[in-house]
């Protein structure tokens, strides 16, 4: 196969929205002959200004559903661009962007790393406080899961060109949200947070934690645990720690939070513990009434995140009394037992 079906669907769209969206190639995955683009499709304003949603997926090719998932939400959100006036009204102020295969020939071989060995969520030059040990990130040998690659040498092209591309869209947003979609951990989806370098808070702690307050309200029986991943594990070269470092957003007075959704694997094979059997198993839906249940399950979040960039006013224009409520709150619910 000289492509993936994430790939096909992502062109059938540019080829059928025309003019509603934007499309470029960020950059090509590579081994040999093999060759694949890394598409990003961008949506609304050019306004550089503009409050901006960013969905990322594929970064780990095992954890395919990540992917499949983005591309679901590509897929919805193309539809309601092309036929509902409210969505089109509200893109004349607002920007969302999709990037659903960063690694693809890691999608098509069904491995963690891209086709050099190296995770390319552990291959940013940023390097933890305590990292987990293995899990944390190493530079041993791309012949051992969580390797970093060698040290001072430049990000893989597929980070490189992820980085490149939110860079692009968020750089002078007023407000800008990024979700990064996974899958592999626990029994519960997660909704995390930087920092995964350190267990230190992370300094827009109090519009997290509105953003968690906008969410729990809205719809009080979501099913997402909210928190810092270094709660979980802390790990060496995060991508996007190494994004909200280099954005300084709060230098510049602009908002910026970079989240992943951790889809719980544990759901899938408690219910189908012979899924361990198979090398992709461990990390997504095989059974197919499940799998299409995890493609819509995350519209309703799609929709709230969509609605929270285009009105700051509820949630992210805060006093400075109010950011101080939030970061109090914030302290007691996630760092207390840190």
């Amino acid at each position: 196969m000289s492509t993936i079906p994430e790939i096909q669907q992502i062109e059938s769209r540019i080829e059928t929205l025309g003019s509603l969206m934007r499309s470029e190639v960020l950059d090509y995955s590579q081994d040999g002959d093999l060759k694949l683009p890394i598409y990003k499709l961008s949506f609304g304003t050019t306004a550089p200004d503009a409050p901006v949603l960013g969905i990322v997926g594929g970064v780990h090719g095992l954890e395919r559903i990540g992917a499949q998932v983005t591309v679901a939400l590509l897929n919805s959100f193309s539809e309601l661009a092309r036929w509902d006036r409210q969505m089109q009204r509200t893109l004349q102020d607002v920007r969302v962007f999709f990037i659903p295969t960063v690694n693809p020939i890691g999608i098509l071989r069904k491995t963690r790393s891209n086709p050099r060995g190296i995770d390319l969520m552990r291959n940013a030059p940023v390097d933890a406080d305590k990292p987990a040990r293995w899990l944390g990130g190493h530079r041993y040998s791309p012949k051992l899961p969580w390797y970093r690659g060698k040290e001072n040498e430049p990000m893989e092209v597929e980070s490189q060109a992820m980085i490149r591309g939110v860079q692009q869209e968020i750089a002078e947003s007023s407000l800008a949200i990024t979700l990064d979609c996974h899958s592999g951990f626990g029994l519960q989806d997660r909704l995390w947070f930087p920092y995964a370098k350190t267990q230190k808070p992370f300094p827009e702690l109090g519009l997290m934690h509105s953003f968690k307050s906008l969410l729990d309200q809205t719809y009080p029986h979501h099913f997402y645990r909210v928190e810092p991943q270094a709660g979980t594990y802390t790990t060496h070269g995060d991508l996007w720690d190494y994004l909200y470092l280099q954005h300084e957003g709060l230098k510049r007075g602009k908002q910026y939070l970079p989240l992943c959704l951790e889809m719980g694997s544990w759901m899938w094979v408690k219910k189908h513990p012979s899924q361990l059997f198979r090398a992709d198993g461990a990390f997504n839906p095989l059974i197919g009434h499940r799998h299409q249940r995890t493609l819509r399950r995350h519209n309703t979040l799609l929709e709230l995140m969509i609605r929270a960039i285009a009105n700051p006013h509820a949630w992210a224009a805060l006093s400075q009394e109010q950011v101080q409520q939030h970061e109090s709150q914030a302290q007691e619910l996630w760092y207390g037992q840190i």
